[in-house]
């Protein structure tokens, strides 16, 4: 399967997902398919047969009401059966609205209120470093995730613990629940701040494979200072109907119609 029709399938399954509880964060989750079609397809060492393997690489979704996709792309990636996507959110799922990583196969860490994944990221980082391990550990911030302290804190101890293993990917759609980003608290511009926090900065359209996978290649050969890959991306991308809502997709509906229309966008 070529990294398009991964991200096209990431996509289809994410909104079979949604659909199957009627509900859910929609816009998120489709603007960050192909960071995660790129991650777990040509980057990241993962072994979905051994999902607790020591020295694997690891991935944190810190923006956790995104776990949807994260649970399309594990079970595309043949964590666990596709059927089991249809669980979303039920009682006694093993898939919860936000991943929790005692729960579901290939979930790297327990996502928490926003903010508190990137510190669980670092912290990770630092553990492979001192285990000597070779590891590295990527994490997806949101755009108004950057609006929480705790992201500066982390971002502040990973520059000075010169945590190179470490690569944070900003999923910059400028929009949150509460509107475009920009009035509800600015926080552009993204690619310097991170920068000023000493860390090695790219920007890239967050809708391009070749570009993402570009950027990621790239910082695995920086040394010294932890990567910031900055996605320009839109929110509920690959999708009219939901691209069109604009913030209201953040968290929204989706009907059968819906799907059915999303579905046969989404055919490639």
């Amino acid at each position: 399967m070529d990294l398009k029709e991964r991200t096209r399938e990431i996509r289809r399954l994410t909104m079979q997902c949604i659909a199957s509880i009627g509900v859910g964060h929609v816009g998120g989750c489709m603007s960050i398919a192909e960071a995660l079609s790129v991650l777990y397809s040509k980057h990241m060492r993962i072994d979905p047969s051994y999902p607790k393997k020591e020295g694997r690489d690891r991935f944190v979704l810190s923006k956790g009401h995104a776990g949807p996709a994260l649970y399309a792309t594990l079970a595309s990636f043949g964590y666990f059966d596709k059927e089991m996507l249809n669980t979303l959110n039920r009682l006694g799922t093993k898939l919860p609205s936000h991943c929790n990583c005692q729960l579901t196969p290939g979930v790297d860490m327990t996502a928490g209120s926003l903010g508190q994944g990137i510190s669980c990221a670092v912290g990770l980082a630092l553990g492979s470093k001192l285990a000597k391990d070779d590891a590295r550990v990527y994490v997806i911030v949101g755009d108004g995730e950057q609006q929480e302290g705790q992201v500066w804190e982390a971002a502040m101890f990973a520059s000075a613990k010169n945590l190179d293993n470490l690569t944070v990917l900003v999923d910059n759609n400028k929009m949150q629940i509460d509107g475009l980003t920009k009035d509800v608290c600015n926080v552009e511009s993204i690619a310097d701040k991170w920068s000023a926090f000493g860390f090695d900065v790219q920007q890239v359209n967050g809708h391009d494979e070749d570009a993402i996978d570009a950027a990621l290649t790239k910082a695995k050969t920086v040394v010294g200072k932890p990567t910031c890959i900055v996605l320009d991306t839109i929110k509920g991308h690959g999708v009219s109907i939901f691209e069109a809502m604009g913030p209201d997709c953040h968290s929204c509906n989706v009907s059968a119609e819906q799907l059915e229309i999303a579905l046969k966008e989404l055919e490639g």
